[in-house]
């Protein structure tokens, strides 16, 4: 009996747990992955601006991992005060509509059209179903 179980344990056992390993697999394919998540870096920017005064807002986006098929887009929406935000010299961007971005890292410029305290917020979104938010104050100094 001793020898039995010996021999069970020797050769039988290994090949049923290699028989149960490849069960368990349910591709022949390797597996890819296919999320890439990312972070924002923003340069410090003023906490105060003037009416029609404009604020440089530096930002980049940096990715642990490199992949060359990642699209990003952004979209912003102004919640206190009034004002502009656009991606260097192209036609201000409208609250809540998506745009892509050319860059991973790029500038915006805010342009205050308000004497009272104003509040944006900006999201950063890629085509993976990744999204980050950014929020900005800036107190008048009208």
């Amino acid at each position: 009996m001793k020898a039995i179980l010996n021999r069970f344990k020797k050769t039988i056992l290994p090949v049923l747990m290699c028989f149960f390993t490849l069960l368990s697999c349910d591709t022949d394919e390797p597996e890819i992955k296919h999320n890439f998540p990312f972070e924002l870096k923003v340069m410090p920017v003023p906490k105060e601006v003037a009416n029609h005064s404009t604020v440089e807002i530096r930002i980049s986006i940096e990715r642990p991992e490199s992949y060359s098929g990642a699209e990003y887009f952004i979209r912003y929406f102004q919640f206190d005060g009034l004002g502009t935000l656009q991606y260097y010299d192209e036609q201000p961007y409208l609250p809540n509509d998506l745009y892509p971005l050319k860059a991973k890292e790029f500038r915006l410029f805010y342009t205050s059209q308000s004497v009272v305290s104003q509040s944006f917020e900006v999201w950063i979104s890629d085509n993976f179903g990744n999204e980050k938010q950014l929020s900005f104050q800036f107190n008048s100094t009208d």
